[in-house]
């Protein structure tokens, strides 16, 4: 074969070969492409019912004592012992003698004024039997009533100035309130519990001596403990006195219930919050402990056709997402309140609106969705 016929076979093997190409490739051309399909995303979900919903307000706040008392001494003398030990975590009843402070010495002067009064009183008794009998009686009946070891009887009245005068010349009336005056010093020699409680510190023992302004110790009262509960100043509106609480503690088990006994009427600088003293119920029986910590739950207003959502299930602070004929659809709504774990919606959701509930990244609206797992809240 001649150099000739080999360049034009060549020749025609590249022609062949380029046709061949070119028909392949449009053969190729005429097949369809497969469109990409957007996976749905899988989504949890709650179907809205909307109804009637009471708010809560929770709040963490330290039990304590309604009626703390500070006893201060208002005279001087050395401290005695009462009917209890007077010493830290000591408790009493209501009328026990806690402590008290050596009264001898005013007794003394108490007596030795007494034994005057009753000498002067003695010498009025003749002028009024003597001119004004129809009296005598009632003055001498007085005058008996008189004891060493008895507090003074109030004097009797009388509307005769003429006995006034009597009285007032042998000075029974000064006398009498000097001796008034006194007993009402000793009192204060005596400490008396004025309710069932505890002892809380003693800063002065028996032995001691106090002086007037001294501060002996401090107790309170198991009977009536109370929580003081700060409130964030926006969610004051929402409590009303009265309101019955639940409270719950991390450190001891149990529940117990209290209400709703004070609201504040000022706010905090520092922590933006005003105080709510919830007080609670079952005394000293509570077995609770002063400046022990519990959580309150406080219900609140109701809203009216209301929804309930976990908190993450709001997108710019507004926004949810709903499911619409199997794709996300963005709905605005309006939030009446946001709580700890959940935000109550009063407004843009209606009956049926499939709400998702997942907390979702990346998405768009348009974006098909499909539920995981339907949830019927009827409310919330």
């Amino acid at each position: 074969m001649d150099r000739k016929k080999m360049l034009l076979i060549a020749v025609v093997i590249l022609i062949a070969g380029f046709a061949a190409m070119m028909f392949l490739m449009g053969m190729r051309s005429d097949v369809p492409r497969r469109e990409a399909k957007a996976r749905p995303k899988i989504v949890n979900t709650l179907i809205a019912h909307p109804k009637r919903l009471m708010a809560t307000i929770s709040g963490l706040g330290k039990v304590t004592s309604a009626q703390p008392v500070d006893l201060y001494s208002e005279v001087s003398g050395t401290l005695m012992p009462g009917d209890v030990p007077f010493q830290p975590a000591q408790s009493f009843k209501k009328g026990d003698l806690l402590v008290k402070i050596d009264d001898r010495q005013i007794i003394l002067d108490i007596n030795s004024a007494k034994s005057d009064f009753l000498t002067s009183l003695g010498n009025v008794l003749a002028e009024i039997k003597s001119d004004f009998p129809d009296k005598y009686q009632t003055w001498r009946d007085f005058f008996d009533a008189c004891d060493f070891d008895q507090p003074m009887q109030p004097l009797p009245n009388t509307d005769d100035q003429r006995i006034k005068l009597l009285l007032s010349r042998f000075s029974v009336y000064k006398q009498y309130f000097s001796i008034r005056d006194m007993e009402i010093t000793l009192e204060k020699h005596h400490f008396y519990a004025p309710f069932d409680g505890t002892i809380v510190s003693a800063d002065m023992r028996v032995g001691s001596t106090a002086r007037n302004g001294t501060l002996l110790g401090k107790i309170i009262n198991l009977e009536d403990m109370e929580v003081e509960v700060p409130i964030r100043a926006e969610d004051i509106k929402w409590i009303r006195k009265g309101t019955p609480v639940e409270l719950t503690s991390n450190d001891i088990d149990g529940v117990w219930n209290g209400k709703v006994s004070r609201i504040g009427s000022a706010i905090d600088p520092r922590t933006q919050t005003i105080p709510v003293y919830v007080s609670v119920q079952g005394g000293k029986n509570a077995d609770l402990y002063d400046g022990v910590y519990l959580t309150a739950r406080i219900p609140g207003l109701e809203i009216d056709d209301a929804v309930a959502v976990p908190r993450h299930a709001i997108y710019s602070d507004s926004l949810v997402y709903l499911i619409k004929d199997g794709f996300l659809e963005p709905r605005a709504v309006t939030i009446a309140r946001k709580e700890m774990e959940t935000i109550i919606i009063s407004g843009g959701i209606i009956e049926g609106d499939t709400v998702v509930v997942d907390l979702m990244r990346g998405v768009a609206p348009g974006m098909p969705a499909r539920m995981r797992e339907t949830v019927s809240k009827k409310g919330s």
